[in-house]
């Protein structure tokens, strides 16, 4: 009978990878027979939902996708098991305007300024994306205290804002942008204030299917992957990290 047990995996992922994950889960299913839940949270901030908290409440969870950053938060706290965190892809952080609308230049730092500080109401994400504009772009811009910024908890409740019209712009991931309905992306920031956020995976510490999570992540990593990483505004990168 534990011949024929379906394997299952469960999976918590931020937004950034979302869109060539939902498109390559599919295919690594009807390769592998492995059966995959997912689930979502930030990679980084405060709140329930990040996927920190949940791991930390006993959420059970076999692969975790996030930034970079949180990764390293999660490994500090001996979340993750040694050794299995992998670079998937990296993307740049851009801005979102709603669908049809005038896209503004956002190429120059002073650009970037300018649409900021000439909007009413900007979105950013709670999450990495949103910690590094909050404080150390708007902040080195000297706008910090100028602008009204609404921090949503995830990339996709900015991206629904400016779909629905409640804030100008907003600024966020562009593998988040790409993927959202009713919004357009005007462009990446300038490379002088820009995070080239990297996404990665790891086998949570106490899966009870390691080798089936390990081969979630490989394909993933795999140049099978890549063309489907590259639509969804990221670089590929599959660069493995071991302690």
């Amino acid at each position: 009978m534990s011949a024929h047990r379906i394997t299952q995996l469960k999976v918590l992922i931020s937004g950034g990878f979302c869109g060539p994950y939902e498109k390559l889960l599919p295919e690594f299913e009807r390769m592998t027979g492995i059966k995959v839940t997912t689930g979502s949270g930030s990679s980084q901030g405060k709140g329930p939902q990040t996927i920190a908290a949940q791991l930390a409440r006993g959420v059970p969870v076999d692969v975790v996708i996030l930034s970079r950053e949180g990764l390293m938060e999660l490994i500090a706290a001996h979340r993750i098991a040694s050794g299995t965190d992998t670079d998937l892809a990296r993307t740049p952080i851009g801005v979102a305007v709603r669908a049809g609308a005038a896209k503004p230049d956002v190429s120059t730092v002073e650009a970037f300024k300018q649409i900021v500080l000439n909007s009413k109401v900007i979105a950013v994400p709670s999450s990495t994306s949103g910690i590094f504009l909050i404080d150390e772009v708007f902040p080195r811009l000297g706008i910090a205290h100028r602008i009204n910024v609404k921090i949503t908890p995830r990339g996709t409740d900015a991206a629904a804002m400016v779909a629905a019209g409640e804030v100008d712009v907003a600024v966020l991931p562009v593998s988040e942008i790409v993927y959202a309905p009713d919004i357009d992306l005007a462009g990446g920031i300038a490379e002088e204030i820009q995070l080239n956020q990297v996404f990665s995976a790891a086998v949570v510490a106490g899966s009870n299917e390691v080798e089936a999570a390990k081969r979630l992540i490989a394909f993933l990593a795999s140049e099978r992957a890549s063309e489907t990483i590259r639509n969804s505004g990221m670089e590929p990168l599959a660069k493995r990290y071991s302690d």
